[in-house]
């Protein structure tokens, strides 16, 4: 029963950090890369749609990224949704495919998106450790209803730490290494 439980706990905890690092893959770095704009929803016949359902990304060179749509009647939609988006960046369309010029970081635009990282690595450790509080929760109801003996439940509790306490290492690092690359100039 704590097996399951453990097993469960490290099942959830590996989607948080999947979840970070997808987030993480937006935040712009001093290259381009694809994810930036992936997921960025585009008004597609009245339905938000993710840009790569409606057009192919690449990177010609590497500080831009080129666009280009399955139908050439989701240009202009394109260019609104990435316009409307929080990226600051402005799209060149020259009515086939549309390319997108990511200026060099400042300084300051650096240290802001680091403190954006920082942000979402908190709450990726705090999603880690509700987690870690659940099944603490749940072991002990079973040592209440006495499906497990409190030996059982001190020992479930440690693995829990020990899982809880690697994930947030591997938070960590994902972190560092984010940071890392939105430093490099």
């Amino acid at each position: 029963m704590i097996k399951e439980s453990v097993k469960e706990a490290e099942g959830h905890m590996k989607g948080a950090i999947v979840a970070l690092e997808d987030l993480l893959a937006t935040i712009r770095t001093g290259r381009a890369s694809p994810a930036i704009v992936e997921k960025l929803p585009v008004e597609y016949y009245g339905m938000a749609t993710p840009l790569m359902q409606l057009a192919s990304i690449s990177i010609p060179e590497p500080r831009q990224l080129l666009i280009k749509p399955f139908e050439s009647s989701t240009i202009k939609n394109i260019e609104k949704a990435i316009l409307a988006s929080e990226l600051g960046l402005t799209p060149n369309n020259d009515g086939k495919v549309i390319r997108l010029n990511l200026p060099p970081l400042t300084e300051e635009r650096r240290r802001d998106l680091v403190k954006v990282v920082h942000h979402h690595l908190e709450d990726c450790r705090v999603a880690i450790r509700n987690i870690r509080r659940d099944m603490i929760k749940d072991l002990r109801e079973y040592e209440k209803e006495k499906l497990i003996s409190e030996d059982e439940l001190e020992n479930g509790e440690e693995e829990l730490q020990k899982l809880t306490d690697r994930f947030i290492e591997w938070v960590d690092g994902v972190g560092t290494k984010k940071e890392k690359d939105i430093m490099e100039v």
